[in-house]
């Protein structure tokens, strides 16, 4: 078998796909081929994926329609696949695989995609609950009873483009690394304060432990107030890698953290991805839609009446299933992950 998948337009959406590449090898077997249409920006997660055959570039941004263009792309992979699987549900992404002509062409219903798609399925949302179910469901038969316990995600790791990532940046391995990623491209509702963040920051700092910080160029001045709000001497244990490194590198330095704090993000799905140890903190969303898939996470959240809310920004103006997540209750967490706070930072 010869697939080909549309793949989706974000980083947490992208890693969780592995769970659909690996339910596809697991029944089509090894010779399956596993090619993913998608933005360049996914390269570096789709690369470190040994179900992967292939990146292919897909070239128009998000919510471009330019038929013309999709026509082109079509044309071009006449002839190369068994089958296409949709991720996304718009009628946009259903157009290459038509104008492709593969015999079958498999996405849920999304937006009137009849005709497009010729094996079109009906989601049943409380039967498949997680975003991973509804993925890897569309690797079977409908009515396909899905055996757990389900495949994770599991990004591999070059040692080779890891250390010349931690040459580039200077940084050095000599205390352990606790990783900050206190962004989230889908809104204010999913940042837990910076004034939780650096509280964290100088707890593990005195235990003997050093920061990094990840994001996006956008979440650059979001970590810099974390930094700032560290006193002289346990700042310069700190480093805003935020909009500094790129995909790669983020992924590669990711791999060397001792454990990670993140908000419900892209990067969150990368650190579990990557079995780091994890506490992921919720707000606004919910861990009963897209929880990180590892081994080791403690899932950190108030529930309170108002949410999840899935609001980009709080419609009551007040954020407190955030504000209200104290330092302590992700300073417990992080404690029952990886032991006990170190004696004696020196030994280090």
């Amino acid at each position: 078998m010869n697939i080909l998948i549309v793949g989706p337009s974000w980083v947490g959406d992208m890693v969780m796909a592995q769970t659909l590449f690996a339910c596809l090898k697991q029944r089509h077997g090894a010779d399956c081929q596993i090619d993913v249409l998608a933005p360049d920006w996914s390269r570096p997660i789709l690369e470190r994926m040994p179900e992967v055959r292939q990146a292919l570039s897909f070239p128009l941004g998000h919510g471009v329609l330019d038929i013309a263009v999709r026509r082109r792309i079509g044309k071009s992979l006449t002839g190369r696949y068994d089958q296409a699987i949709l991720l996304p549900n718009s009628l946009k992404s259903a157009l290459v695989p038509y104008f492709a002509d593969i015999p079958l062409r498999t996405g849920w219903r999304g937006e009137m995609r009849y005709g497009l798609l010729n094996d079109l399925r009906v989601l049943d949302k409380e039967l498949l609950p997680l975003m991973i179910e509804r993925f890897m469901a569309l690797a079977y038969e409908p009515g396909h009873q899905l055996q757990q316990p389900y495949p994770r995600p599991g990004l591999q790791i070059d040692p080779g483009t890891r250390d010349a990532a931690l040459a580039r940046f200077g940084l050095e391995l000599d205390r352990p690394v606790l990783a900050l990623c206190p962004g989230a491209e889908f809104g204010e509702s999913k940042r837990w304060p910076a004034e939780h963040y650096a509280k964290v920051a100088d707890q593990k700092i005195r235990q003997g432990w050093q920061v990094w910080l990840f994001g996006s160029k956008k979440d650059h001045p979001g970590g810099e107030d974390i930094r700032q709000q560290l006193i002289p001497g346990l700042r310069e244990e700190s480093v805003n890698l935020s909009g500094e490194t790129t995909l790669a590198e983020a992924i590669d330095l990711l791999s060397c953290a001792g454990a990670v704090v993140s908000n419900d993000s892209g990067l969150m799905h990368v650190a579990a991805a990557l079995d780091r140890p994890l506490v992921a903190v919720y707000g606004s969303t919910s861990p009963a839609f897209t929880p990180p898939l590892a081994s080791q996470v403690e899932i950190v959240r108030l529930g309170l009446e108002c949410s999840p809310c899935f609001d980009r920004t709080c419609r009551f103006g007040h954020y407190n299933c955030l504000r209200d997540l104290r330092p302590q209750m992700v300073i417990d967490a992080l404690d029952r992950l990886v032991g006990e706070p170190l004696a004696d930072p020196q030994v280090l």
